[in-house]
């Protein structure tokens, strides 16, 4: 970890960057219902002692996540709904961010699974934002999504716009839910949080590994809302998180019906980017990474290293950014320890479009880490603006 006697993020584990962004990534979600500062930090407190062991990380924050999930469906009894509700799809919350680094494990498929219930079960109790889990079509199958509806008092009654907001490398539409999606919906923006394939339920349960063509879904994901009656087809986005930096910018550059396209993060050239994590974890350093390096073969589909390098083969963006034609927003942290700020520099001077903005967030300002993950409502606030300046929700 880089100069951290300097750095003012809140920094549970010290001693490892991994833990330390996981325990981040949830605590990020407490705007948005997605944690308690107390239930994360008695994870946190029973974790110390333990730091790298992932299947002590898994239990821990499962067993947050059904004693949270047990108050929940107690509160329902009672009749409290909106009370069960938070507390759903909390524990929901508690429980993906556990499982991130512990695929494999012996409960891993039976917590993940329940967790999606425990959300969808909380979803549909919440009042606002209405939440739509659906289904989008995709090459003779379907991809599981989340369809966050806009405030009606902001969309009116005529065809809304919308955003379709991809996962990134290893997170879920769960999770991607309490990044401050209720506060796009607020601002009369639609959402559709897609589990891609490569991630969510699409890698575990429907056999869907990633693929570097983004377009193919994501020109799925454009059909599927530009077939609503309560959207605008002429005003649908594309965003994504983190690898989502490589999605996004393809997608929108390859398929031009997106009216405008935001990066949460920059990517530029994936296979580059491991090929040097390889080098140094060969060399015994640990690089900086959101899950274990074991996590990108799984993705896949492979079990060797090799084969996972061919398929990155794909997965770089010079020659198909320049076809972008859209407002393009890119955001980044200029301390991210994943991807440098230079990635980002070359991403948005590569991109075609002629409204482009790369919004590179400070030490000083805050969201300074990987994709704002210290501060995400300073993050969330410039991009849901701009969104909303794009799309011009209520027109």
């Amino acid at each position: 970890m880089t100069d951290r006697a300097n750095d003012p993020a809140f920094i549970y584990f010290p001693e490892n960057y991994r833990w330390s962004m996981g325990l981040l990534l949830c605590l990020s979600g407490a705007p948005w219902g997605g944690a308690e500062v107390d239930e994360v930090n008695r994870v946190g407190r029973a974790l110390r002692g333990k730091v790298g062991d992932d299947a002590s990380w898994f239990e821990e924050w499962a067993r947050m996540g059904e004693f949270v999930e047990a108050r929940g469906r107690d509160e329902l009894k009672k009749g409290h709904v909106l009370t069960a509700s938070t507390c759903l799809m909390r524990a929901a919350h508690y429980m993906q961010i556990g499982e991130r680094f512990y695929q494999h494990g012996p409960r891993s498929a039976e917590i993940y699974k329940r967790a999606v219930k425990a959300f969808a079960e909380g979803a549909a109790l919440l009042r606002r934002p209405r939440i739509e889990a659906v289904e989008v079509p995709y090459q003779g199958k379907t991809l599981p999504a989340l369809y966050v509806h806009p405030a009606p008092e902001v969309a009116g009654t005529k065809p809304a716009p919308a955003m379709v907001f991809f996962d990134g490398f290893d997170i879920t539409k769960e999770i991607q839910y309490f990044k401050g999606v209720p506060d796009l919906a607020a601002r009369g923006i639609g959402c559709l949080i897609v589990d891609g394939p490569g991630n969510g339920e699409s890698i575990r349960f429907r056999g869907l590994p990633l693929i570097a063509e983004t377009e193919n879904y994501a020109s799925a994901a454009y059909e599927y809302l530009a077939g609503r009656k309560d959207v605008d087809p002429k005003r649908i986005g594309v965003m994504a998180i983190s690898l989502g930096g490589y999605y996004a910018p393809r997608a929108a550059s390859l398929e031009p019906r997106f009216a405008c396209c935001i990066a949460w993060g920059a990517q530029w050239d994936y296979y580059e980017t491991w090929r040097k994590r390889f080098e140094l974890l060969d060399s015994g350093t640990v690089p900086s990474l959101s899950v274990p390096p074991e996590h990108l073969m799984w993705i896949f589909g492979v079990n060797s290293r090799e084969a996972t390098m061919k398929k990155l083969e794909g997965f770089r963006l010079d020659g198909i950014v320049q076809q972008m034609r859209c407002p393009f927003l890119l955001t980044h942290g200029a301390g991210d320890e994943q991807i440098p700020l230079a990635v980002a520099e070359r991403l948005h001077a590569a991109a075609g479009s002629k409204d482009k903005t790369l919004k590179a967030f400070t030490r000083d300002e805050g969201g300074f880490h990987h994709c704002q993950v210290d501060n995400v409502t300073v993050g969330v606030n410039f991009m849901w603006d701009w969104a909303a300046d794009v799309l011009k929700p209520g027109a």
